[in-house]
């Protein structure tokens, strides 16, 4: 989900010792969009069903296919673009947004409102990939960490926020004009990446190298195997969390517990970016074990309200980095192949959001709610014992910054 997440240079407008707040804030409201655009139709399942004429199962696919459309063009497209500035870029990225929400805003057929949220699902691929690591390049080496958790602080106000607010507007003014709204948002932003967000470079043809050939280095496979099986975990359990909370008789209080998670997350990402620079491998580790612990806590006590709200708070807590450190943890490890880690980070991280909601579907059909963090649980044994064992490539501590030019040609050092 980053791009040029192994970038070390400090781009003027930095201020060599202060984070860039304007950039940094309009790469936020960037990742808000792409969040937001993804997971909105959820809220609104009813409303789009019965304006284009299908039930809500077929309408609950316009999720799937923008998930779909980003796992299978992120990396074809991450390639193409490779030497495109990252300003153009970005700026054809949420185009891409503004054009697929208004067509979805003002569609009155289903296959067309599929294109679009397919359309919507590839600007997705081309944003995931880049944006992380455009904020990474916005700051001095010493506040990359703050800087890519003040952009990635979209992920949870977006999903704890932006999606009640969405459903609430959809219910009220009808779902056309949250799309509306979206759209909207995202005009202001092109307006705002314009006159605030400096340019960078792409990288030269001569530097450019297949994207898979980024899994022989080392470190890289661990961090896309953790990327995977943790997506997966926390996906089967999000996504499902309405019925969950519903089956112990909570599903009232769902926004409430929705705003105690994103509050923690917002809380988490913080923590992060404070210390990501010198302790990426124990925060990778204490949010494995935050994120099992709330499994444990469901899986046990999920009869409580207030033991449900605390599980929630230690799930917000765990979470809420987890996108921060595992593209920091993919740059890292890709050293010059960062570009090409982060594709397939993109890649991973979709397959794994899909996969998500059909292994929970099928888990509700079998075994019921209660099923959710019991398999939270059994997939972070894996998690735990990767990041274990990735202690020297994938996930270390403290590590150098480098002065050195790397041999991307474009001024960018290796992080390796």
């Amino acid at each position: 989900m980053i791009l040029h997440g192994t970038a070390r240079s400090v781009d003027p407008a930095a201020g060599g010792r202060r984070l860039p707040l304007s950039p940094l804030l309009a790469l936020a409201t960037a990742v808000f969009i792409t969040s937001l655009t993804e997971t909105l139709p959820a809220g609104l399942l009813p409303g789009i069903g019965a304006d284009l004429g299908v039930g809500e199962s077929a309408a609950g696919q316009l999720v799937t296919i923008y998930a779909i459309a980003t796992a299978v063009t992120a990396i074809p497209l991450t390639s193409a673009t490779a030497g495109w500035r990252r300003k153009r870029l970005l700026l054809t990225a949420m185009t891409g947004f503004g054009v697929a929400n208004t067509v979805t805003a003002v569609s009155t057929s289903y296959p067309l409102t599929m294109a679009a949220r397919f359309v919507a699902g590839v600007a997705a691929g081309l944003a995931w990939a880049l944006l992380a690591g455009y904020a990474r390049r916005l700051a001095p080496a010493h506040l990359q960490g703050r800087a890519m958790a003040v952009a990635m602080a979209g992920i949870p106000v977006a999903l704890s926020l932006g999606v009640p607010a969405g459903t609430f507007v959809g219910k009220a003014l009808g779902w056309r004009t949250a799309f509306w709204s979206m759209t909207a948002l995202t005009a202001v932003l092109i307006a705002w990446i314009l006159a605030s967000v400096p340019d960078h470079p792409g990288a030269r043809r001569r530097d450019r190298a297949p994207i898979l050939g980024a899994l022989r280095v080392p470190g890289v496979a661990p961090v896309l195997v953790v990327t995977l099986v943790f997506v997966l975990a926390h996906t089967i359990l999000y996504a499902y969390i309405a019925t969950f909370l519903d089956r112990y008789g909570m599903g009232a209080s769902a926004g409430s517990v929705l705003l105690v998670f994103g509050i923690a997350s917002l809380v988490s990402i913080w923590v992060v970016g404070a210390h990501i620079h010198r302790r990426l491998r124990t925060l990778a580790l204490a949010a494995t074990l935050l994120v099992a612990a709330a499994a444990a806590v469901l899986a046990q006590f999920a009869d409580s309200p207030a033991a449900v709200y605390a599980a929630i708070a230690l799930w917000g807590l765990g979470w809420g980095g987890v996108p921060t450190l595992l593209q920091t943890a993919a740059g890292e490890a890709g050293g010059a192949r960062g570009d090409a880690a982060q594709a397939m980070l993109v890649t991973l991280w979709n397959v794994a959001m899909a996969g998500g909601g059909v292994v929970g579907g099928v888990l509700l059909a079998r075994f019921g709610p209660a099923s959710f963090p019991r398999s939270v649980l059994v997939l972070m044994a894996p998690v735990l014992l990767v990041v274990l064992a990735a202690r020297t490539h994938g996930f270390r501590n403290a590590r150098p910054v480098s002065t050195a030019p790397s041999g991307s040609g474009n001024g960018v050092p290796d992080a390796r």
